[in-house]
């Protein structure tokens, strides 16, 4: 299939314009902290996670063909065929290296797919199913690039990517509404007494500023129960497991400096905070 004839060729965004967005993230995944062979490898899983995203939240025309285009693509590489778009060329290296699984890639596509059709979670478990799909796949292959794979780490692992989703989460509340979609589980919403219409106010009502510091609590408790996953690794996937966890917490902890303000801006730590935080998540504290 040439370029030119596919889906691709029309929706999807370049590698470039993938890649570019790494130093924005809040959590990336490639830390500096490890060695180029498998910071080149996390990168590699970390552009088809951000290229997936892309075309569940931005590409214009079928998102859904789209999607299915590139599940294609990661067919081609498990079939040892040459994929289409440039990101899974760059996979393919780093799936055979490593042994990668294909579950994984498959559950973040999926993510993408339920984000065309569902637009609101009515409980907190549906959310966590949710972050099953579009969040904890990526921990799990960063652990078996670090060859570290373990059901007891990968479970682990699991609670640190679904708190990093939803402090996501809270920081984009408004730009979500903007999509049509609403994290926040509707029957904590009603809880707090916060209609969705406060989500696309030009600032946070009271109502909802108690359902982010709720939501937030859950998230550090997910994060504090992860953290020992650090621990259990080499020194240099701990340095940068550790780097996840102190992201989360001092995000948490900026959202909380801010007072749930995150319709006029997205609160983010200072790098001292964040430091901090890393040499805390470090030391098992």
């Amino acid at each position: 299939m040439t370029a030119t004839a596919s889906p691709l060729g029309a929706g999807a965004p370049s590698q470039q314009a993938v890649m570019a967005q790494a130093g924005g993230e809040n959590f990336p995944v490639a830390s500096y902290l490890l060695g180029r062979r498998q910071r080149a490898h996390l990168l590699a899983i970390y552009g088809f996670a951000r290229l997936v995203d892309d075309l569940g939240d931005e590409a214009a025309g079928d998102r859904l063909a789209l999607l299915d285009q590139i599940e294609h693509d990661l067919d081609a590489i498990y079939e040892g065929r040459e994929p289409e778009h440039p990101v899974m060329r760059a996979l393919a290296p780093t799936v055979a290296d490593c042994a990668l699984p294909d579950r994984p890639f498959r559950r973040l596509i999926d993510a993408n797919r339920r984000d065309q059709t569902v637009t609101r979670y009515e409980t907190f478990d549906e959310l966590v199913d949710y972050c099953r799909l579009s969040a904890t796949p990526v921990g799990e292959l960063v652990l078996h690039v670090f060859g570290a794979a373990t059901p007891e780490r990968i479970e682990r692992s699991d609670e640190i990517c679904t708190a990093l989703q939803i402090v996501e989460h809270l920081q984009d509340v408004g730009e979500d509404y903007a999509r049509g979609r609403v994290y926040m589980p509707r029957e904590d919403m009603t809880r707090f007494g916060c209609d969705a219409t406060a989500l696309g106010s030009s600032s946070v009502s009271v109502p909802l500023r108690e359902l982010l510091s709720f939501e937030a609590a859950r998230a550090r408790q997910l994060l504090d129960s992860g953290a020992p996953l650090a621990g259990t690794l080499p020194l240099r996937p701990r340095l940068a497991v550790a780097g996840f966890v102190a992201g989360g917490r001092a995000t948490l902890d900026a959202l909380a400096r801010a007072d749930y303000e995150v319709l006029r801006a997205r609160p983010r730590p200072g790098r001292l905070a964040f430091a901090r935080r890393w040499l805390a998540a470090v030391t098992g504290r």
